[in-house]
This record gives C-alpha cells, sequence and structure tokens, in this order.
C-alpha cells in the first residue's frame, strides 16, 4: 500500500461574505496495523447563514446513504454505534470547530472499508459529504526496493510504517541486513494528506552474491505484543560470469565431444558459441551446450564461449585437441643429383600427437625425430651408392603411414672390374660393364684393326641395362686362337672412362664346357695320339698331317662399316652360335662379329711349325688335370 500521496488538499470553506456551501476534508486512505488503532483526520464546512446552535455529525460505514441504512460508525445525537464498533470508535475533534477527526481502536480486518461523514445541523440542515476516506487494515511492513538494482552501484532501500495512531507509535528494525550496511532510521513523517509515517532506510552497495538476499523490517509496538514483519527479495542485475566450462578436451577423430558452457548472470545471459569467429550456437540460458558429431582434424582448434546480457558480457576458451594418426608424409627437395653435392631432402607430415618420422634406405636408418612433423635428411656429398629408393616413415599411437621416394645420382661412368674377354673355341666375346647415370654410349675400339664399334650397331654389340649397370658385349668369330686387344670406351656428359678388357684363355671356357666326362675322354685320347706320333717318327716317314696345312685364310675383322673386300662369308651355323652363347650365360641373342683374313694376308697365317695338335691337346689335358 502506498502511503505517500500528492492528491492536493482539498478544503470546503464557507465565506460569509461569499455565502459559503457545504464541504468537507479528509485522506482519500489511511492505514493501520490489526490490533491498533487508527486516527482519521476530518473537517467540513457549510454556509455560514446556517448558524446552527448545535452541530452533530454520523460516521457512517460503506455508504453514505442513511436510507440504505448503512452501519454507524459514530452517532453524536444518540451514541448508538453498530455492533461491529462498540467500544471501537469515538470522535477526537469539535463538531462545533468543524473538526470530525474519528478515532477506531482494536482494529481487526472486518473494519477495512471506506467511511463516510454526515454533518446534522438540525431539521433539514443535514448533509452528507461524497468525500470519504479507504482504510486499510495491515499486518506487514512495507518495504520499498528501487526498481533496478545493479551490482557494484550504491542502492536505498526503505521501511515504512503507518503511525496513525495516538496510543501507540511503532518502532522499525531491520532483519538479515548483515553485511549489507548499517540502517538509519529518518523517524516520523507527515504526508502530503495528514497522515504520518515511521521511516527507516537502509544504505548498501549490492553484490552479485546479494542477488535473491532476503532482506526483512520488523515494526514493534512497545508495552505490548504488537510485532510485525515484512521481507523483500533482493533482485541484483548484475553482468554474466561464466563458471562452468569443459577444461582442455582431447577426443580421438570420429568420435563424438561435447562442450559445455554455464554462466551466472541476472538476467539471464545470451550464451553463444564460436570458433574462429563464426557463431555455432546461441541461446538464453544458464547454460549451452555444443555437441560434435564424428570430429575431424579440421575441427581442431580453440572454441569460444562468449555470455552477454544487458549489464556486461564474459567469455571463456577451451581447446580441443582431436587425435588422429600421421597423414601420408609429403617429400620436398632434390630429387637428382650430381655426384659430389650436397642433397637436403624434408619429409613432413600432420598428425596429433606429433609422430616419430623416420627416412629408411634398404632398412637402415639414415635420419629420424621423435614428436616432430618434419624432418630433414642432409647428404653432404652423394655418390653412386646413395641411389635408391627411400622410405620416410611416419608413426605414433593411433597408426603409421609411409611414402617412398628415389634419388637419383648422377656421375660419370664407371668400368667394373669384371669386364674382361674370354674365348670359346673360335669365338672371342667382350664384356663391358659400366655403372653410370645417365645412362652412357658404349663403344668397342680394336686399335690392331683400326675398328671401333659402337652399341647402335645392333648385330654386332648386344647391351641390356639393370639399374645403373650397362653391360654391353661384343661378339668376335675366328679369333680364339690369336684374340686382338680390345678397350671399352663408355662415356655421358659428365665424362669418359676406357679400359682395355683383360682377355681370359679359351680353353679355360672349352674345359667348363666339356665337363668331367670329356676331360676323360680327351686325356685317353691326347695319351693315344701321343704313341701314334712317337710310333711314326721313329719310322721317319710320317709326314704332319695335312688337316693342318696352310692353305686355309685366317680369319680378318670386319663389320658393317669396316668390311675388307674379298673376305668369306660367315662359315658357323646358328646350332654352334647357341651353343656358345648358353656357355657364356647369355640372355636373349646377342649379335656377333665376324672375323677372317683376307687374301691378301695369307703371309700373316701362322704355320703348323708354331702350333701343331699335339700341342694343343697337350695344353688342354694339362689345365684339365689341374
Amino acid at each position: 500500500m502506498i502511503f505517500l500521496t500528492t492528491l492536493p488538499l482539498f478544503w470546503i470553506m464557507i465565506s460569509a461574505s461569499r455565502g459559503g456551501h457545504w464541504g468537507a476534508w479528509m485522506p482519500s486512505s489511511i492505514s493501520a496495523f490489526e490490533g491498533t488503532c487508527v486516527s482519521i483526520p476530518c473537517r467540513f464546512d457549510f454556509p455560514d447563514e446556517l448558524r446552527p446552535a448545535v452541530v452533530h455529525g454520523v460516521w457512517y460505514f460503506n455508504s453514505p446513504y442513511p436510507k440504505n441504512y448503512p452501519p454507524v460508525v459514530f452517532k453524536s445525537r444518540t451514541q448508538v454505534v453498530h455492533e461491529s464498533f462498540q467500544g471501537r470508535s469515538r470522535l477526537l475533534g469539535d463538531l462545533g470547530l468543524r473538526n470530525c477527526t474519528l478515532l477506531l481502536s482494536s482494529l481487526s480486518p472486518e473494519l477495512g472499508g471506506k467511511y463516510y461523514f454526515r454533518g446534522d445541523l438540525g431539521g433539514y440542515n443535514q448533509y452528507t459529504f461524497s468525500e470519504h476516506s479507504v482504510l486499510d487494515i495491515i499486518n506487514t511492513p512495507n518495504i520499498m526496493v528501487p526498481p533496478e538494482v545493479v551490482a557494484g552501484s550504491e542502492v536505498e532501500v526503505s521501511c515504512m510504517v503507518p503511525d496513525n495512531c495516538p496510543e501507540l507509535s511503532p518502532e522499525l528494525s531491520w532483519l538479515g541486513h548483515e553485511g549489507l550496511g548499517e540502517p538509519t532510521v529518518l523517524g516520523r513523517l507527515r504526508e502530503d494528506e495528514g497522515t504520518w509515517v515511521q521511516v527507516s532506510l537502509l544504505h548498501f552497495v549490492p553484490t552479485r552474491e546479494a542477488n535473491g538476499h532476503r532482506l526483512g523490517c520488523q515494526a514493534s509496538f512497545p508495552n505490548t505484543t504488537l510485532q510485525f514483519e515484512g521481507y523483500a527479495s533482493l533482485d541484483v542485475k548484475y553482468p554474466p560470469v561464466i563458471v562452468e566450462m569443459n577444461a582442455s578436451v582431447e577426443a580421438i577423430e570420429g568420435s563424438h565431444v561435447s562442450l559445455l558452457c554455464g554462466a551466472d548472470s541476472n538476467p539471464l545471459p545470451l550464451l553463444t558459441w564460436m570458433r574462429d569467429g563464426t557463431v555455432l550456437r546461441e541461446a538464453v540460458a544458464e547454460s549451452l551446450f555444443l555437441d560434435l558429431e564424428e570430429v575431424t582434424a579440421a575441427e581442431d582448434g580453440v572454441y569460444a564461449c562468449l555470455a552477454e546480457n544487458a549489464y556486461g558480457q564474459d567469455n571463456g576458451t577451451v581447446g580441443l585437441s582431436v587425435m588422429y594418426a600421421p597423414r601420408k608424409p609429403m617429400v620436398n627437395g632434390t630429387m637428382v643429383a650430381v655426384e659430389g653435392e650436397t642433397v637436403s631432402i624434408l619429409c613432413s607430415t600432420q598428425s596429433n600427437p606429433d609422430p616419430i618420422l623416420t627416412i629408411f634406405k634398404e632398412k637402415q636408418i639414415l635420419a629420424t625425430v621423435i614428436y616432430e612433423s618434419e624432418l630433414q635428411l642432409e647428404l653432404p656429398a652423394v655418390t653412386p651408392e646413395d641411389d635408391g629408393e627411400y622410405w620416410c616413415v611416419a608413426e605414433n599411437q593411433y597408426g603409421q603411414r609411409a611414402t617412398t621416394f628415389n634419388l637419383s645420382v648422377e656421375f660419370a661412368p664407371m668400368i667394373l672390374l669384371e669386364s674382361h674377354c674370354a674365348a670359346a673355341r673360335d669365338t672371342v666375346q667382350c664384356l663391358c660393364v659400366v655403372k653410370s647415370n645417365p645412362e652412357p654410349s658404349v663403344a668397342f675400339e680394336l686399335p690392331s684393326r683400326n675398328v671401333t664399334v659402337n652399341e647402335t650397331e645392333r648385330e654386332f654389340v648386344y647391351s641390356e641395362r639393370s639399374g645403373l649397370l650397362l653391360t654391353s658385349i661384343l661378339t668376335l668369330r675366328g679369333q680364339a686362337q690369336a684374340p686382338p686387344r680390345v678397350i671399352c670406351t663408355a662415356h655421358n656428359l659428365y665424362g669418359t672412362k676406357s679400359l682395355e678388357l683383360p682377355f681370359q684363355g679359351a680353353h679355360r671356357l672349352m674345359w667348363a664346357k666339356i665337363g668331367p666326362v670329356g676331360a676323360v675322354v680327351a686325356f685317353a685320347i691326347l695319351i693315344a695320339i701321343v704313341c701314334y706320333i712317337t710310333q711314326t717318327r721313329r719310322k721317319k716317314n710320317v709326314t704332319e698331317s695335312p688337316s693342318f696345312s696352310a692353305g686355309d685364310n685366317p680369319p680378318v675383322l670386319f663389320s658393317s662399316d669396316f668390311r675388307i673386300s674379298g673376305a668369306p662369308e660367315k662359315y658357323e651355323s646358328e646350332r654352334r652360335l647357341g651353343s656358345e652363347r648358353r656357355l657364356l650365360g647369355l640372355r636373349g641373342e646377342p649379335p656377333e662379329l665376324d672375323l677372317s683374313y683376307s687374301h691378301s694376308d695369307l703371309g700373316k697365317r701362322p704355320t703348323k711349325d708354331s702350333y701343331t695338335l699335339t700341342e694343343e691337346l697337350a695344353e688342354y689335358a694339362e689345365i684339365r688335370v689341374k
């Protein structure tokens, strides 16, 4: 109930010079505690020309018209009142002085209502004033709290109780104000309509913890048991404070993640989940969940929760770490290098946690790092042995991935020691094994014949490449007994290498082909021949075998580019060539170069005196026995 009103004072006054008129003044409303009393101030006026000898008055309850037989509260003529007011009402004012103030005591709730005054000047000079006062019977003090209480700003809370009983005056005290501030009692104050109130003020600076605090005011009347209490809950407005949030979250890729943000504020905050400035979810609530289904590595990062209302804002962050196996490593660096150069190769990957990175070559660890996303392999001076396939392997507890890469080392040709020439019966085959990168061009030079044959001449040279090795085979026919010098030359853009190929005797290859059984047979034949020759020499009539006459032409070297005129055609069959190829263990069909002497070189053919069948067989037998 509001005690402080701004209704204007209304006085009806009769002026003799102006004739006057009927009128009255009283408060439109008044209140009092149950069990106490109340004095309703009242003044009235009438025309001066009436000049009554005696002025009487009547107070009615809830109705101003006598014909309605309203309950009589007080009547000056007869003192007859309604039973509800017997012993409870009396007139405090002097009607002759136009004062109609009424006192009501032992107030009970049923006495609350409208009170009207009727002036009785005798005869027909009776008048019921339309002005009236509404009595409110209360049992709680009135605590007035400002419409807005903001944390951190000083506020004033007042407790007001009516003080319109001349017999009893209330005393005020605060309840539950500990920690808020000390009260200030202003005392008894008069309201605009002539009523009185007792006021006590409480000044304090509220905090967010004071929100919802129950603050009370007590009105007590000395020398009585009457006590009345009233309470008000403080509605303290304050900005949000985030009070609940996930700590850093770790989740395996593909799993479900739920992030929680809770804030304390009044009024409720607007909660917003964001990532990199993008709003993911928002709602006005005390708490808000952000659900992430089947998280991926792309969702790894920092998530922010913003809480705001009209009084301020707060924010918090949570880190989401998505754990996943390494991605396929990427290799950046030099893949082709020249021998002697420095090579730097970078292998990198992405994973969480960081992986163990290792670079292998032929199961040998060349470099490794632990819990790093990059691995640098430094080869300060590459050699041909560094050429080949490498592996970069990334591994953590969630999986393993690998990438292969090839390093190509370019270098000048190297002719390997297994290069040589070998004789098999009447055929000489020269093997030149070259290691180089890029692939070299290979040529065979016969200095004694002033002939050079390169690998492009497919009918004479067979070449095959395997990795960094190039194997070229030159086949010479008819030179098993007097093989020529052969020089192998290999060339690429980094240099040239030459080597005179060492010769391995034809008898060794021949005996390797004949085998153990053949050796026994040959040895028996050798003994028989020796015996036969010995006997014929004793007879002194044995001549040298005509099979070894000087009538045959020895072979001479020629090729498609360097053919000597008049040379005979090939005379060996393909069957013998196939057996020779099998003897050398060659793959495919290597070409051959036919060698023979020209007719002009007949004088250069060796005579039988220098090389006989007996000596040849003896040499073969000696080698086989060894």
